[in-house]
């Protein structure tokens, strides 16, 4: 890693925490909405929307789209889940028509309207049910014990996100230290050739384990390790599919970076490709496994 992407890191990662610790989940929603729109906002640019007009007008679309979904979500006891686990549902599904597509890198690598309506279609089933799992995840209860005095959820949040950053630095530093040594064949040549297996196991490694420390503080017994253990496996696999998909945009434009935003990091969807697969991918395990 370079300086500059290290000192970059060390300004963005203390507020993204202090936002997920110390925000109510409504106004954590703004500020997601903000930065999650940024990242659709460069999606559509790899997508070669180029006018101006056109892509503000996407824009205003997806956050009418967040918009109606909390609204409709309203019912007498403040908010209702159900339409916000659907469409978590949806983009996990989502996701694994995304793999399908890595497995045919020339699908819609060409310049037409239908192309670039794939595209446009695949920006929001990324960016808007991740929106929508991070809301769930963080709005979960405090402890009901009164044991804690930390919202549960939160830490949840924290330990969803921390996955996907410990796995992201875990396969960097395996992948370049250990690339090409254990397996000969690259992960994905033909989208990201820098990419390689021991990277990915790397990336598991890291992921998983402050995966399960983090979910420690969020009051995961020893019954539930397993489950945490497979659940936060899952979410870096599925982060790795979020990042080989964005490498897949921006090959087909001959992009080296979704913008140049952030010094060393490339664009805010450089750096939110791998959370918006994860993200779903962890409501709905953590859902289905009771975590």
């Amino acid at each position: 890693m370079t300086k500059t992407r290290v000192l970059a890191a060390l300004v963005m990662i203390p507020f993204a925490i202090a936002g997920i610790l110390l925000l109510p989940t409504q106004w954590l929603l703004v500020a997601a909405a903000l930065v999650f729109l940024v990242a659709l906002w460069e999606w559509f640019k790899l997508a070669e929307v180029d006018d101006t007009l056109a892509r503000t007008v996407l824009l205003v679309a997806n956050l009418l789209l967040m918009v109606l979904l909390v609204w409709a979500s309203r019912d007498s006891s403040g908010f209702s889940p159900v339409l916000f686990q659907l469409v978590i549902l949806v983009g996990t599904v989502w996701w694994l028509f995304a793999l399908l597509w890595l497995r045919f890198p020339r699908f819609a690598s060409d310049h037409e309207t239908w192309a670039r309506m794939f595209k446009l279609a695949a920006g929001t089933l990324s960016v808007v049910p991740a929106w929508c799992a991070l809301g769930l995840i963080h709005v979960q209860d405090a402890d009901p014990t009164g044991v804690a005095d930390i919202r549960q959820g939160h830490v949840w949040l924290l330990a969803a996100l921390a996955i996907v950053w410990a796995a992201d630095s875990g396969a960097y530093f395996a992948g370049r230290h250990f690339g090409g040594k254990l397996v000969r064949r690259k992960l994905a040549p033909n989208i990201s050739p820098n990419k390689t297996w021991e990277g990915v196991l790397g990336g598991l490694f890291a992921g998983v384990g402050v995966g399960l420390l983090l979910a420690s503080f969020a009051g995961l017994t020893v019954a539930q390790v397993p489950a945490m253990a497979g659940l936060a496996a899952v979410t870096v696999l599925a982060s790795v599919v979020g990042d080989l998909f964005e490498s897949l945009l921006k090959r087909h434009v001959g992009a080296k970076d979704s913008s140049n935003l952030i010094p060393g990091h490339g664009g805010v969807l450089d750096r939110l490709d791998g959370v918006f697969a994860a993200l779903p991918v962890f409501a709905l395990g953590k859902d289905l496994l009771g975590l």
